[in-house]
């Protein structure tokens, strides 16, 4: 054993991040807090006392695995089903996640109205019989639920657990003291009855994933650990660091269910993203009470490996319990280091580096697949996403699936992780206005304790468009759920999507606690707002509500807000419940694409901004009434397929080469049609009608395209893109004739025999010649042989009834999708499309463990 002086903090994090090999932190005195500095402090080194035990799986300190297989369901209220007497033999059989609305008819009369996806709710029931683990007397044993929609009530073995309203968030019960030797049952009610509850489809049931977690009686506790890790620039006045360097502080909660007074070695070991142990700190315990937070751990980690867009680098910090040299419990926590600013003039930077948010809102549906997790659902979104050069995710409007905060992790998508789309004050009759008043400082601290370690997140949300702006009760809430926040975490700064532009209107703004300025639409403020809100930092939350319908083309040449405000009834549209994909309709509160991204573009103080939304989703399908269930907001439609507009975020949000040219080119002989071009990294666009030229294009001023008026006549359009006069890209768009064959494309031909993986199978009409037909709507039958099933299928249509669980559907536009669904069985999955006068088609995906 040996004492060590330590004179400033500097010294404190040196000693206790690169000890010598064999010894640990025995005990120091009076603890440093960041910044502090001392003359008269000392630690107490010492080597082990014990040999580190790495864990194996003889001797499991802590498991936690899926509870999704095995469970019962009922569609109705079978109050009688709590019991462990209950009858479920007559039950469907089903694994977890799961959303029942999805599976049913669509229906103007549901009571979700055409606002909620015009399916059904109401009350389902959810049973499960397991056997307890062996050992469980000894242990905690607790169940744990991502998310149920909604209203959830729990019974293990009849003894009732608890309620929880809040449809979005994740919780659990500890369940050992309920358990008994040999069959259990855990039995769960759903409520969704009450309707409408919600402005978009929310969906129904235990649509998230469920875990069983063991762990000894002395553990972190569950979301226990806190890490903060920032990302120093290199000062060469520093003569202790004058490299790049991170600070990681560590916070960990440590309970104690014994019953008694207890002592323990916390070992916390970080890793660097390619698994090398490169800091490591152990320290004793020595009167370990019922529940206990361990006072912060620094760390100073040499040329970090920095998490980014680009680069999203993780590392790993694994917590150990250890008693009389026995790993008693082993937790791990992924994180990044990191920095990050918003500044009032220069906008937003990450790791020092300027860059503007391209992000985009997404509401939590998956189309076909409804509100049932998938991780490889949410993992292609993201790649479509990441494709057209979106680098941000606003989760609108309520906390997402853990998984998804991981791919986001994982992909380098920043993140706004947003709470409430409302508070106190109703925006639908049965929504959470109901619940808010008990249950918002729970919901808001475990949405924070759950992801604040996500290096992906660098936004709080609070709320969005919340009524108590317009109300003075608004600066008190406001108050308290930014302070609700900065209790458990302030490395990010908390915001709250506004629409109210006058501040002197604006309580929640008037409560002076927000740390960024978040704005809703109104990009006609961006101009003035440093004038109008000097010193104040600014990011425009949601913007657009652009109305679009893949592959429609409306010609006229103005633009037009459908309906023209919120008291004119709509009145516009056409026949075909459409909306036109030359980007020239918006709601009327927003604008078109090129209109907002314009505006955003030319400023620097306008941090980034989320445009509304980067994929359709069920409910909310204004402009039109029922039979549109669907929104047209999205940049990429219900099935995954983009409409034209997200090929002009890729030519300014990319550098890959970009040329797209719209509309599809079949047409009435001698109409006049009005052609587009998106491009970038090209000086001018050259278009050609069947080999001749009808001049060169060159975007002016603030144009995000370029057009040419051309009459109509069959053949080939093609548009060449040219810098200093050598050809960039080439793209060509040709009449198509009569639909004659199937063509299927796997997103994916090798997939996981786990029971979850998908493969996305697009299905297009082509004419004999190999072209899409692009007014195409074929009804196609789909056959599946082998080891999977078809989970969903879709055609971006808007206003389509057909069900998504079907093994049929109509193309729109000359295109539809098929969700291919793996089974746990290795082996093919054939696919065979049919349609009544075309050739068909076969694809055969292969699945491996």
């Amino acid at each position: 054993m040996t004492t060590v002086p330590v004179n400033t903090i500097s010294e404190f994090r040196s000693i206790t991040s690169f000890l010598p090999n064999g010894w640990c932190l025995t005990s120091h005195a009076n603890e440093f807090s960041v910044g502090e500095t001392s003359t008269d402090r000392t630690v107490v080194i010492s080597p082990f006392r014990f040999a580190p035990v790495e864990m194996t799986t003889a001797h499991e300190p802590r498991t936690r695995k899926s509870f999704n297989m095995g469970w019962k369901f009922f569609l109705g209220d079978e109050p009688g089903a709590k019991s462990p007497a209950f009858t479920d033999s007559k039950w469907r059989k089903l694994t977890l996640p799961h959303d029942w609305s999805i599976e049913g008819k669509f229906d103007e009369k549901n009571p979700a109205k055409p606002e909620g996806g015009g399916l059904p709710t109401g009350i389902g029931w959810y049973r499960k019989e397991f056997i307890a683990p062996a050992n469980f007397q000894s242990r905690l044993i607790t169940v744990e639920f991502d998310g149920v929609y909604k209203n959830s009530e729990v019974w293990i073995n009849g003894k009732y657990l608890g309620k929880r309203p809040y449809g979005y968030s994740s919780f659990s019960y500890e369940i050992g003291k309920y358990l008994k030797a040999g069959k259990n049952i855990i039995a769960v009610k759903v409520d969704n009855s009450a309707q409408p509850d919600s402005r978009w489809y929310s969906g129904s049931g235990i649509y998230r994933n469920v875990w069983l977690t063991s762990t000894a009686k002395i553990a972190v506790a569950k979301w226990g650990t806190s890490v903060r890790a920032d990302f120093v620039k290199a000062n060469a006045k520093d003569v202790h660091y004058p490299d790049p360097h991170a600070i990681v502080e560590i916070n960990t909660k440590i309970i104690n269910e014994t019953g008694r007074i207890q002592s323990a070695d916390v070992i916390e070991k970080i890793y660097d993203p390619n698994g090398k142990l490169v800091s490591n700190l152990t320290y004793n315990v020595k009167k370990l009470g019922k529940e206990q937070d361990m006072s912060t751990k620094l760390f100073d980690l040499k040329n970090p490996m920095l998490w980014s867009v680009e680069n999203p680098n993780q590392y790993k910090l694994v917590t150990q319990i250890l008693q009389n040299g026995k790993i008693i419990d082993s937790y791990e926590t992924k994180f990044g280091i990191r920095s990050f600013n918003f500044d009032a003039a220069k906008g937003f930077s990450l790791n020092g580096k300027p860059m503007k948010i391209y992000g985009v809102c997404l509401h939590h549906d998956l189309g076909a697949l409804g509100a049932a997790v998938n991780v490889r659902a949410m993992e292609r979104q993201l790649e479509i996403m990441k494709e057209m050069g979106v680098n941000a995710i606003r989760t609108a409007h309520n906390p997402p699936a853990p998984e998804f905060l991981d791919l986001c992790d994982r992909m380098g998508f920043l993140v706004m992780d947003e709470a409430f789309d409302m508070w106190a004050k109703k925006k639908t009759k049965n929504d959470y206005h109901l619940n808010f008043p008990e249950w918002h400082k729970r919901d808001l601290e475990d949405m924070v304790l759950r992801d604040r370690n996500h290096p992906s997140i660098i936004l709080w949300s609070i709320g969005n468009e919340i009524r108590e702006q317009f109300d003075s009760t608004g600066i008190a809430l406001t108050k308290e759920l930014v302070s609700i926040v900065k209790n458990l975490d302030t490395s990010r700064p908390v915001i709250s999507a506004l629409t109210e532009t006058d501040s002197t209107k604006n309580f929640i703004y008037q409560a002076k606690a927000l740390d960024i300025y978040g704005l809703n639409y109104n990009h006609k403020k961006y101009a003035d707002f440093q004038e109008n809100y000097p010193g104040v930092k600014f990011l425009a939350t949601e913007t657009t509500s652009g109305l679009q319908t893949r592959g429609f083309y409306d010609t006229a040449d103005t633009i037009r807000r459908w309906p023209r405000d919120g008291k004119t009834k709509f009145v516009e549209g056409n026949k075909e419940w459409s909306a036109s994909s030359y980007d020239n309709v918006s709601a009327y509160w927003g604008s078109t694409h090129e209109e907002t991204w314009a505006a955003a573009k030319k400023y620097d103080h306008v941090s980034g901004l989320f445009v509304w939304t980067g994929f359709d989703y069920l409910g909310e399908p204004l402009p039109y009434p029922w039979p549109a269930r669907s929104s047209y907001f999205g940049i990429v439609d219900l099935a995954g397929f983009p409409k034209d507009s997200y090929y002009m975020y890729q030519s300014e949000w990319t550098n890959k080469p970009v040329l797209h040219i719209l509309p599809h080119w079949n047409w009435e002989q001698g109409k006049s049609i009005e052609v587009w071009a998106y491009y970038n990294n090209a000086d001018e666009v050259e278009l050609y009608l069947n080999g001749k030229s009808l001049g060169k294009k060159i975007k002016q001023n603030d144009d995000l395209h370029v057009l040419w008026n051309v009459n109509f006549e069959p053949g080939t359009l093609k548009a060449i893109s040219r810098k200093n006069g050598k050809e960039v890209l080439v793209r060509e768009v040709k009449t198509a004739g009569a639909p004659a064959k199937i063509e299927l494309i796997a997103d994916r031909k090798n997939i996981k025999a786990d029971g979850k993986d998908l493969s996305f199978i697009t299905v297009r009409i082509l004419d004999e010649n190999g072209n899409v037909v692009p007014n195409a709507d074929n009804l196609v039958d789909f056959k599946v042989e082998g080891s999977g099933f078809i989970a969903g299928v879709d055609n971006g249509f808007q206003a389509s009834l057909e069900p998504f669980k079907a093994n049929y559907r109509k193309a729109f536009h000359g295109l539809c999708l098929a969700i291919l669904q793996s089974t746990e069985k290795s082996g093919n999955i054939k696919l065979t499309a049919t349609s009544n006068g075309l050739s068909s088609s076969s694809i055969t995906i292969n699945t491996e463990k």
